[in-house]
This record gives structure tokens, sequence and C-alpha cells, in this order.
């Protein structure tokens, strides 16, 4: 199943989406297209459900009542004479039949992962299920030549002797208008369950930690977020991302995994825009950014990565 969006007056091709992950589904939502700033947005969503038309339909608030179908009317016919009675023999006794076992409603049927792509690189967390509970974000690194040997999962290096040091971070805007930044430097680990609602476990600059770090986000809160904005720095052991090869995972505690991956790295770029959650209307938004930064001379990656994206905080050097 796939779906292409195309310019009417050019023929371009804009987004395209590919599920491959469909089984039993008789109804499927492949994509949306909704209004936002004044301009047509489209989402991959990826939602099948295996109950039919029916399932998708009350998914959404509608109730489906099926048709009875009435009996066709009986056509009067004409008796034959009959000359003599016949004696019939008694039919033979029926076995008891068992009752029909209605089946319970099928659910929608949800999908394992979404992968998102430049041609499909948005999908609704609120059709996936996911908008509650905690979302974790991973960040998996491998090297491809100029760090042989080398790895990073959350900014944790594998080499032993490596000093390669990843920070993942995350800029929000709260519902309220505050905003603010979690990550390691200066100390910024925010809290799950008090604003902002964003926690990083720690920052693991040795890689003695096997689990690397962690950032969570607490959807049962997700009316307090406007948006969330991922993404990570080099604080020491390399000057860009070249031949870093990354995958990112958004993994919701209900609902399909979120993945994808960045493309190759070919600027001089310390810091990289992962993923920029929003909340529109309600539901939440994942937009694949995979978007490499080159910060200015005397510019911190964080003061790029805001003015890139239209924070406007202001920002004090710090250390860790």
């Amino acid at each position: 199943l796939s779906i292409k969006v195309r310019d009417a007056a050019q023929g371009d091709l804009v987004a395209r989406f590919d599920s491959a992950d469909a089984t039993v589904e008789t109804a499927f939502v492949l994509g949306e297209f909704y209004r936002r700033q004044g301009a047509w947005k489209f989402r991959a969503v990826g939602q099948g459900y295996s109950s039919g038309l029916e399932g998708l339909a009350t998914d959404f608030g509608i109730t489906v009542d099926e048709p009875q179908h009435a009996a066709p009317p009986a056509t009067a016919q004409a008796a034959p004479p009959v000359t003599a009675p016949v004696t019939m023999p008694p039919p033979p006794p029926t076995p008891a039949q068992a009752p029909p076992v209605t089946p319970p409603p099928a659910a929608p049927v949800r999908l394992t992962k979404v992968t998102l792509t430049k041609a499909a690189p948005a999908v609704s967390l609120t059709k996936q299920g996911g908008t509650s509970g905690a979302l974790k974000v991973n960040l998996n690194w491998q090297v491809r030549k100029q760090f042989s040997g080398w790895g990073a999962k959350f900014g944790r290096a594998v080499a032993l002797h490596s000093d390669l040091d990843l920070d993942l971070c995350a800029l929000y805007e709260l519902a309220d208008g505050s905003k603010g930044v979690v990550q390691a430097l200066g100390n910024a680990f925010g809290a799950l369950h008090r604003p902002p609602y964003i926690h990083l476990d720690g920052d693991d600059r040795t890689g003695a930690v096997a689990t690397g770090e962690n950032l969570t986000v607490n959807l049962d809160f997700k009316d307090a977020f406007r948006r969330i904005l991922v993404f990570v720095t080099i604080y020491e052991g390399a000057r860009s991302f070249a031949d870093l090869n990354a995958t990112v995972t958004l993994q919701p505690q209900y609902g399909a995994a979120v993945d994808f991956s960045l493309d190759e790295c070919t600027v001089p770029s310390p810091v990289c825009a992962l993923a920029l959650i929003t909340n529109t209307g309600g539901d939440l938004i994942v937009q694949r950014e995979a978007r490499y930064l080159t910060p200015a001379h005397g510019v911190s990656p964080q003061r790029t990565v805001d003015q890139a994206y239209g924070w406007g905080m202001n920002w004090t050097p710090g250390r860790k």
C-alpha cells in the first residue's frame, strides 16, 4: 500500500508514504491533509483495521448501524389438484445444532513500527495510540570510517579509550508560553512529573553505563506541550558528525515505535536537529528533521538550533 501526493499544477511528487505491514486489515488510513498556519500539510498515518470500514468509522466517533434486510414477500401459487391422500413417512429427527458463536468485535490493528522518510516525514502519535505514558528517545550511532571501531548510543562511546561525547538535548515550549532546554550542560536534566515533563537521566561521558543516556517525555501531560525539538550536539571527541551513521527511535509506552535514519553529514556540523514534536489541536505530530546545522563563528550549537527554529531564548555560557 502506498500513497503519493503530487502538485496539481506541475505534477511534481511532493510526498510519498509506503506501508508494508498490512496483514488482515480490510480498511486502512494511509494519510491525512490538515490546515496549519495558512498552509496545507500532509502527514502519514498508516493505521489498519481488521473490522473494515465500520471499525475505521467507529474510531473517528461515527456510529455504524447495519441495515436490516427484509425477507422477500411470499408469492401466492395455485395448489395442484389432489386425487388421493398420500401418506408420507415422518422426517428423520434433526440433530441438535450448537448455537452460533458470535465473535467479539475486532479491535483496530496497530502497526508495530512506523518509519519516517523524506517523502513521508511526519506521523501522528495520536492515531497510533501513543498519547500517554513515557515516550523514550533512542539515538544510535554507527561509525563508518573516520572513527573505525567506534560507536555511540545516547552519547556513549563504545571504544574503551574513546573520548567521543555526544549529548542528547531537547528544547521545549509549553502551552503557557514558558520555554527552556533539557541537557547535561549546566545540569539542566529536567523533570518528569513537574514542568517541563521531560527528563534526561544523566550524562554518560565515559561509556561505562551500558544504557547510555535516555531522554524521556511524559505524555500524560501532553496538553501542557506546545512543541519539543530533540537535538544532539558533539561535546568533545569530534568536530563534525561526518562518518557517523545515526538512527533515531521514538518509543511510546503505548502505540507503535517511530524511527528514521539521518542523512549523511556533508557539512562541518557539531549539532543536528533530530525530531520536532508539536501539539496540533490535541494531536501529537512527530516530524522528522534530520537537519545538520553549522554554527557561525563564536555561536554555540544550542543558540544555533534556537535561531534555526525561532525559540527566542537568552543563552549564557555553561559547562558540565
